[in-house]
């Protein structure tokens, strides 16, 4: 259970907005990007997602923690976010798979939280204002000393991250049953659930750092190239383009998601830019241009794609189009790559197929890619 005992927290945005609660998870004060997310279940997978690496994350949903923490959930090896904002934690954790406090989790993990604030009226700031830079502390109580250290602090543009979350010796997962196709995965800032996902239709899995090269990847002797999602922008990566330009060349079947969709963009000659507040959540409505559908999506992304949304763009490896709109904002939500032919070379999405924690409208995508895969062999 939480502790009746409590130590005030302070929270302070980057255009000086204040905030007064009470601390949640460890004492301390961090600093990061405040985003919010709408998901009202699934915190253990947002908190363990590699993506919101240097992120203060505000839960929309008034009460978290009610299902505790588990062993089964988390998406990676630790919590990620560099902070915590909740209105009304969880007295007491029901779920028979609990094992410890959300509460204790945190503290145990060193993530310094506030709760006991009024989370809606920062949602509609930062949706007004856009995400900026935040900082909670149990040990300042000064509000304009802490705001001149987040006006201190780093900024997501022109951060890339995915080398501080990647894994640092590559790894297998083997098919489930029959193996079907060798994928290649460059983790950069990959969940549990991809290989898992993937494994479930007969690929082996082989997990790469973000530092992979060309040779790196061909010496698996992949059926096809997978980027993960993960932190940072876009703008500010290089040698993952480099590598996904390689590997176009050479015809190898390509998936990406989030971050993948953001690198694939970039290497198809397409920019990237920030979003204003960005998408994060698991309600977001996206349209799959190739099949007409109206999908429910898991968002985690501030960046998008910078890509006309009709008509095709050439490039040296084909004919690229967009192939998934949001419907809230027409933000690009997933691009494809054809052949003079017109059948499918790479495709990518900007939302995540593979949330454990719902939906799961969008799974599909995973076979497109192995018909992908087979009919490249085919060929």
């Amino acid at each position: 259970m939480q502790s009746s005992a409590t130590t005030p927290a302070l929270l302070v945005l980057e255009d000086g907005r204040i905030f007064r609660g009470e601390s949640y998870g460890a004492e301390g004060e961090t600093f990061g990007e405040a985003v919010f997310s709408t998901g009202m279940t699934g915190y253990q997978e947002t908190l363990t997602d590699p993506s919101y690496h240097q992120q203060v994350v505000v839960m929309t949903a008034p009460h978290i923690g009610n299902t505790g923490m588990n062993d089964e959930d988390p998406e990676s090896r630790r919590i990620w976010v560099a902070g915590y904002v909740v209105r009304d934690p969880a007295r007491v954790p029901s779920s028979w798979r609990s094992r410890r406090t959300l509460d204790d989790e945190l503290r145990e993990q060193g993530v310094v939280g506030i709760s006991g604030i009024d989370t809606r009226a920062l949602t509609r700031h930062l949706r007004e204002a856009g995400a900026m830079r935040v900082g909670i502390s149990t040990v300042e109580t000064d509000a304009d000393a802490l705001l001149a250290k987040v006006r201190g602090s780093a900024e997501m543009v022109g951060a890339n991250l995915s080398d501080a979350v990647t894994v640092t010796e590559p790894y297998v997962v083997p098919a489930v049953g029959e193996k079907r196709f060798t994928v290649a995965v460059v983790d950069l800032g990959l969940k549990a659930n991809t290989p898992r996902m993937m494994a479930e239709r007969g690929i082996e899995v082989h997990v790469l750092p973000s530092t992979a090269t060309i040779e790196d990847v061909q010496a698996i002797g992949p059926d096809g190239l997978f980027f993960s999602n993960g932190p940072g922008d876009p703008a500010a990566t290089t040698g993952q383009v480099e590598l996904l330009k390689e590997a176009l060349g050479t015809g190898l079947p390509y998936f990406g998601i989030c971050f993948g969709n953001q690198l694939f963009g970039r290497a198809l000659g397409f920019g990237t830019y920030k979003l204003k507040y960005g998408h994060r959540g698991i309600n977001q409505p996206v349209l799959d241009r190739t099949t007409g559908k109206v999908e429910v999506t898991a968002h985690n992304h501030g960046f998008a794609v910078d890509a006309p949304l009709d008509g095709s763009t050439t490039t040296p490896y084909g004919e690229a189009r967009v192939s998934h709109v949001n419907l809230n904002d027409d933000c690009v939500e997933g691009l494809e790559l054809r052949d003079a032919d017109g059948s499918l070379k790479a495709f990518s999405v900007q939302y995540h197929p593979e949330a454990a924690g719902g939906p799961h409208d969008a799974a599909y995508l995973f076979d497109r890619f192995c018909d992908l895969m087979t009919d490249r062999k085919a060929n």
